[in-house]
């Protein structure tokens, strides 16, 4: 036996043992680090893990689903949503949320107080065109409409869906308050960037997606599949 054909027969002997010991950092698409939907991210309950594929309903239910009410943002479409009703109470917690939610998410464009002169309008009088929710036509609306106008947006106003459904309705008595209907507290509830109490935290029935600076861990998570030899649990 030459010494090339040695070293040949003993290169394909040992490639078994190298690929074996490769399998421990091979990633395939089964065992590949994933979060799955509604799976539990980390050990932590408080980080929120992906949000649900869009226009599905959360096992809490949904008030008006798409096949019933489609999500068009169009005058008539919305007029059809005039008939739901509120069932939220405009309690203290009701309007305290939604004065956090009103001011994070309207404010920019409807004004600290819901009369239209907002941060926008004042950097640029030609961005005028959102309304002022004082006006009598807005007054006049149903709770419905106006959760409607929310749920499906209409010219130049987006759909406002990253409130959570059952949160709108406090948007709603919160707006009711502006328009005088009960005494509300107006302006800011925080900065940007900041957390805790004084915002809005993610949503328990449609969490969002996590921010890219929290790091995953596999601590709490469920496996997808039995670990291959060599794979670390």
């Amino acid at each position: 036996m030459t010494a090339r054909l040695a070293l040949r027969r003993g290169a394909l002997l040992a490639l078994p043992l190298l690929l074996a010991g490769c399998e421990s950092w091979i990633t395939d698409m089964v065992q590949q680090p994933s979060v799955g939907p509604w799976q539990q991210l980390s050990a932590d309950s408080t980080v929120p893990t992906r949000g649900n594929p869009q226009g599905s309903i959360p096992v809490t239910g949904t008030t008006v689903a798409s096949w019933q009410v489609s999500y068009a943002p169009l005058l008539g479409t919305i007029d059809s949503l005039s008939g739901v009703a509120n069932p939220v109470v405009a309690d203290a917690r009701s309007l305290a949320n939604g004065r956090k939610l009103f001011q994070v998410n309207c404010a920019v464009c409807h004004g600290e107080v819901g009369d239209g002169d907002s941060p926008m309008r004042r950097l640029n009088p030609g961005y005028g065109f959102a309304p002022s929710l004082l006006v009598p036509i807005t007054v006049a609306r149903t709770d419905g409409y106006l959760w409607g106008m929310m749920r499906n947006g209409r010219n130049l106003m987006p759909p406002q869906n990253r409130i959570p459904e059952e949160m709108r309705w406090d948007v709603v008595n919160y707006i009711r308050g502006l328009q005088g209907r009960y005494p509300v507290i107006t302006g800011p509830v925080g900065f940007p960037g900041e957390t805790g109490t004084s915002l809005p935290g993610f949503s328990v029935v449609g969490p969002t997606v996590p921010s890219v600076f929290v790091k995953p861990t596999t601590a709490g998570t469920t496996p997808k599949g039995p670990a291959k030899p060599g794979e670390h649990e």
